[in-house]
C-alpha cells in the first residue's frame, strides 16, 4: 500500500481527490484534522511520510510547500498553476506522445493540467504537430464550463444567490489573460497566445472547448475525415481520450451539443463538426474529472508502476 497525502484536503479539488483516494484499492490516505490543517510542523511530517503527495494549494503556497519536503523518495503532484510551464516539473498529460507518457512515470515532480487546458491542448496539440496550425497563428478557443471549477465561493454564489446574472452563461476573463492561456500556449507548441475566451454557465459540473478552423487559412488544408483520421492515431490507444467520428449524431440531444455528457468519469471525448470550408473540434471533459481530481489520480498511478485505470474505471 503507497501512502498518499493530500495537502490542502479540504478544498474543492482536494475532496475530489480524496473521495477518489478513499475507493482506491492501493493507497493508504494520510489525513489531517481540519483544525490542524494550518499545523506547519504536522503538515511537514505528513508530506514527508507520504509516498506521493498532491498540492491542492493556492499558488502563493507551493513553493513554501515544496520546500517542506525534504524525504527524497516524496513524489508530488500539483494541482495549482504555480509550475505548469515550469521545465524542472512534468507536465501531466501523458496521452500527448509516448515521450510525455515516459516523462510521467519517471517524475518525482509532476504538474498537473488545467481544465480548459486539457481540453484545449488535446486538440491543438496532433494540429501543431503536424503541421496543420502554423505556431504562428492566435488560436481562438471558446470555452463553456460549469461552476464548481471555479471553487468554494462560487459554487456557493452559484448554489444561493437569486442574482439574474448568475441564471445565464457569463464571460469572464475578458481581458484574454485566464491563467490557463500561457499553459494552452506553451503546451500545444504555439509561438504567441491563443485567445481563450472562457465563459461560466450555471451548471455545476461539465467543460467543453471548441476550436473553430477556417480550412483556407489552414498551413495544411485538411477535411473531417483527416481530422479524426489524425486525431485516431495520437490518442487511439489512449483509454481516457475517445475520438468520435465525424459529425457524429448519437451523443447529440434535440440536434446540439450536450456540454456535460462527460461527467462523472475521466473521459475526454473529441468532436468534429462543420463543412468542407469551416471546421469544429470540441473537446469535453468533467472540469472536476479530467481537468482535475481524476487526472490527478490517473498522473499518481502512472508515476507508482500501477495501472493508470486504477480508481477510475
Amino acid at each position: 500500500m503507497y501512502k498518499i497525502y493530500v495537502d490542502g484536503q479540504h478544498g474543492t479539488t482536494g475532496l475530489l481527490v480524496n473521495e477518489r483516494l478513499a475507493s482506491h484499492p492501493e493507497v493508504e490516505i494520510l489525513e489531517i484534522p481540519y483544525e490542524k490543517r494550518h499545523d506547519r510542523e504536522l503538515r511537514k511530517n505528513l508530506l514527508n511520510e507520504a509516498d506521493l503527495v498532491f498540492l491542492c494549494l493556492p499558488d502563493e503556497a507551493v513553493e513554501d510547500t515544496v520546500g517542506l519536503v525534504t524525504n527524497p523518495n516524496t513524489k508530488i503532484i500539483d494541482a495549482s498553476t504555480a509550475n505548469r510551464i515550469n521545465d524542472s516539473w512534468v507536465y501531466g498529460l501523458p496521452e500527448l506522445s509516448a515521450a510525455h507518457r515516459e516523462k510521467v512515470a519517471g517524475a518525482s515532480r509532476v504538474s498537473n493540467p488545467g481544465c480548459h487546458a486539457t481540453a484545449s491542448v488535446v486538440a491543438l496539440y496532433p494540429l501543431v504537430e503536424a503541421g496543420i496550425i502554423s505556431k504562428e497563428t492566435a488560436v481562438p478557443l471558446f470555452s463553456i464550463t460549469g461552476y464548481t471549477g471555479g471553487g468554494k465561493k462560487m459554487i456557493e454564489t452559484y448554489e444561493t444567490t437569486e442574482e439574474r446574472a448568475y441564471k445565464a452563461p457569463r464571460q469572464y476573463a475578458l481581458g484574454l489573460t485566464h491563467k490557463h492561456v500561457p499553459e494552452i500556449m506553451v503546451r500545444s507548441g504555439l509561438d504567441v497566445k491563443p485567445i481563450l475566451m472562457p465563459v461560466v454557465s450555471n451548471f455545476p459540473r461539465g467543460l467543453a472547448v471548441t476550436l473553430p478552423m477556417s480550412v483556407k487559412d489552414l498551413k495544411k488544408s485538411v477535411t473531417k475525415k483527416k481530422l479524426y483520421e489524425l486525431y485516431k492515431k495520437y490518442y487511439g490507444d489512449s483509454t481516457f481520450i475517445r475520438v468520435h467520428v465525424a459529425d457524429e449524431t448519437d451523443d447529440l440531444v434535440d440536434n446540439a451539443f450536450d456540454v456535460q455528457g462527460s461527467n462523472d468519469t475521466n473521459y475526454l471525448d473529441l468532436y468534429i463538426y462543420g463543412n468542407d470550408e469551416q471546421i469544429q473540434v470540441i473537446s469535453r471533459l468533467d472540469n472536476l474529472g479530467k481537468g482535475a481530481s481524476g487526472a490527478a489520480i490517473q498522473n499518481m498511478n502512472i508515476m507508482l508502476g500501477m495501472d493508470e485505470t486504477t480508481g477510475l474505471l
